[in-house]
């Protein structure tokens, strides 16, 4: 049994690492092959193919659902319903629509979509919206989220901007929308979007501040996923049942053990009912019925049969749930817990077996948030240890209870306003914790490192006495202290970040690294910090010798003071001081400054004569064994003709294209001067200035020059010095990208 259950799920997860997705053909041929094995001893691998076709198949049609290309960017008149939760900010409002029809073209059946300035939608609302349509695609980056695999895992074909709208009929069974606004008007001492977080799993009100905090001790599981939430609302029921029996408190014609799992079972459901029964939630869902199963009925099997069982179920499912880092958390999780827990001699306390969960389970999804590119938070023990019985005993319960009895506002608020109290004192001590051990962003780790690292966590976890075991905490260090990818002498790395609308270009020698320009902010949205920064540290770079601000726009500056918090840097130039904030400490940019690190030369240019901020652009070449690249910022056409004039106006062999590609920059004269045969674009996939304009790409073509879009192609990978091409991230091929 247990060899046929694992065949089947190394079929389904196998689509996880698929470079693209078989002909229609192959799958129908490896599923006859599949059914003509099963008869006989092969009948692993007829499971096998099996879930591997069943899984293309589904795949194969989350693909199809996505919107035509053709229609990317068209606007078009689109009617549907909104359902889930709306989440609003200072900017609009973003939601999903689902059964989205079109008079003009067939539209993916649900779409993500935001409106900027909108009205208040309300979940169950059937709307008519002039949508300019755009095909999911989110930045790539190194240690960047994939937005492209979250929208494909959740069903989601399309997203879009609204320009028009009418209501077309009042919202219908939006109750979980009602619950929600009913919670944020609750006196909860400054907690109601972390209880709307905590009862419906909708983590869309909370702070960038509680993320980071959550992330930083590990406790993001607690409060905005969902799943999480399911397991702890159902083992109380079961834990309380069971207590009731133990103490004689259970009527005794009724067996505690049958009573215990439906219960908890139909507790769960409840629950996933007021959480929305998304993918995380059903995943949990099928867990626990797995789990409630074995416990009242198969024992004997073993609890690698349930764990095997849910892992099928959940995948049979929705096969696309592998895309999601969660699927791979949870269940990794749960089979530490099984192999460090089981099978072993004597019996722990109620306390050793608590302290030692957290241990084991932060050791043990160790490996697997290295091999995830993930955060690895280093107080999560610890603050597990506290917050998982404060929110599963304390919080929890009244939060539900207290939502359940709203009705009667003197009772519901008041168990609301308490648990409110509770959070925000949990809340004090995970700010502090964080701030005293922040996450840690682990650089990219050797394959070879990691698998040692992961033999020593699988040592570590065995039983105290076992030979070898001494050998697991050396070998997990490895991870921690395996030699990275070094530069070579006289050559320099290359990274154009992917940033959307803006820059941010990383410089590494063999022993320094700058950054030149910092990422745009927009409100709260800081891509300094949600991509600059991570991507820095998963590229190893622990300090700046030299950040430089090109001048003060804020899509080039807008992120550097959130780089300048997250690392140590030495010197912070710009080209714009006086538009700068005072707190980034920045000296200006001279003409003529020149250094040299590792064998690489940099020489700096800005023009005096500049009567703008875009004209005071800091413009850096950058030559390594005769390869040269120039970084521009955003100069236009007459800082270009003053920088003719200078010496660094010579051959150059790739150009950052001047102000993101706009009709202002990149003259024909420039070009000709530099002749380079290559261009880099940093600009956001259909911004609103229109980057880059016609006409500069129809110059760039007409002079034979190479094209790498960020908006197209990721973030980019450049080593100058070797005369090769560059290198983008969307190259690296997933199904999921075609």
């Amino acid at each position: 049994m247990r060899t046929g259950m694992l065949a089947l799920a190394a079929g389904l997860l196998a689509l996880r690492f698929l470079p693209q997705l078989p002909s229609g053909g192959l799958l129908v041929l490896l599923s006859v092959i599949g059914l003509m094995l099963l008869p006989f001893r092969t009948y692993p691998l007829a499971l096998f193919l099996f879930g591997f076709s069943w899984a293309c198949f589904q795949a194969q049609r989350a693909l199809d659902d996505r919107l035509a290309p053709v229609l990317d960017g068209q606007t078009l008149w689109v009617e549907g319903r909104v359902v889930g939760l709306p989440q609003r900010d200072e900017q609009g409002v973003r939601f999903e629509l689902e059964g989205a029809t079109s008079r003009r073209a067939r539209l993916p059946v649900r779409l993500r979509l935001s409106w900027f300035g909108g009205p208040d939608l309300r979940s169950g609302e059937r709307w008519r919206l002039a949508v300019q349509l755009r095909r999911g695609q989110g930045l790539l980056n190194p240690a960047g989220f994939d937005y492209q695999a979250w929208l494909l895992a959740r069903g989601i074909g399309g997203v879009g901007s609204i320009k028009d709208g009418q209501l077309l009929a009042s919202a219908s069974g939006g109750w979980r929308d009602t619950i929600r606004r009913r919670l944020l008007q609750v006196d909860a001492q400054g907690q109601s979007a972390t209880l709307v977080a905590l009862v419906l799993g909708d983590g869309s009100g909370l702070s960038a501040q509680t993320w980071r905090v959550l992330q930083d001790t590990g406790t993001l599981h607690l409060l905005v996923i969902s799943g999480q939430h399911i397991g702890l609302f159902a083992g109380l029921v079961y834990a309380l049942i069971a207590g009731l029996a133990r103490y004689g408190l259970w009527p005794g014609r009724w067996p505690w053990l049958p009573w215990a799992c439906g219960l908890a079972f139909a507790a769960a459901l409840g629950y996933a009912l007021l959480a929305g029964f998304g993918v995380p939630v059903r995943r949990a869902c099928v867990m626990l019925a797995m789990v409630l199963l074995w416990r009242w009925r198969y024992r004997h099997l073993g609890a690698v049969v349930a764990l095997l069982a849910a892992v099928n179920l959940v995948l049979l499912f929705d096969p696309l749930v592998s895309l999601q880092a969660g699927f791979w958390l949870s269940f990794a999780a749960v089979a530490v817990l099984i192999f460090t827990f089981s099978g072993r001699l004597g019996a722990w306390s109620l306390w050793q077996s608590w302290t030692r969960a957290q241990w084991v389970i932060a050791l043990g999804l160790f490996p697997a948030l290295l091999l995830l590119g993930l955060p690895v938070s280093l107080s999560a023990p610890l603050a597990n240890w506290i917050a998982v019985p404060w929110i599963s005993l304390l919080v929890l319960p009244l939060a539900l209870l207290g939502t359940f009895l709203l009705p009667l506002p003197w009772l519901g608020e008041g168990l609301l306003w308490l648990a409110g109290g509770l959070l925000g004192g949990l809340f004090q001590w995970l700010g502090w914790l964080a701030a005293q051990v922040p996450a840690w962003v682990p650089a990219v780790v050797p394959l070879w490192a990691w698998a040692l690292s992961g033999l020593g966590i699988l040592l570590l976890l065995l039983p105290a006495g076992m030979p070898l075991r001494p050998l697991g905490w050396p070998l997990a260090a490895l991870a921690l202290f395996a030699p990275s990818a070094q530069v070579a002498q006289g050559e320099a790395e290359v990274w154009q970040l992917d940033v959307g609308q803006g820059l941010a270009i990383l410089v590494r020698t063999r022993q320094h690294s700058l950054l030149y320009d910092a990422g745009p902010r927009v409100g709260e949205f800081d891509q300094g910090e949600r991509v600059v920064l991570p991507s820095l540290r998963k590229l190893g770079v622990r300090r700046l010798d030299r950040l430089l601000l090109s001048h003060a726009d804020a899509d080039h500056a807008g992120g550097a003071l959130a780089v300048r918090r997250g690392l140590p840097v030495s010197e912070v130039l710009g080209g714009d001081v006086e538009g700068l904030s005072p707190a980034l400490q920045a000296r200006p940019c001279v003409s003529g400054q020149r250094w040299e690190w590792d064998g690489v030369r940099f020489t700096l240019w800005r023009w005096p004569q500049a009567r703008d901020s875009n004209q005071s652009s800091c413009v850096l070449q950058i030559e390594a064994n005769g390869e040269r690249l120039l970084l521009t910022g955003d100069i236009d056409v007459e800082a270009e003709r003053a920088f003719l004039d200078s010496p660094l106006a010579v051959a150059s062999d790739w150009l950052q294209s001047p102000h993101h590609g706009s009709r202002s920059s990149s003259s024909l004269v420039f070009l000709q001067r530099l002749a380079p045969r290559g261009v880099l674009i940093s600009r956001g996939r259909g911004n609103a200035f229109g980057h880059p304009h016609p006409q500069v790409m129809a110059r760039y073509k007409a002079l034979d020059m190479a094209i790498y879009d960020s908006a197209e192609q990721g973030a980019l990978h450049l080593l100058l010095g070797r005369f090769d091409e560059p290198r983008s991230l969307q190259a690296e091929r997933r199904f999921w990208r075609q």
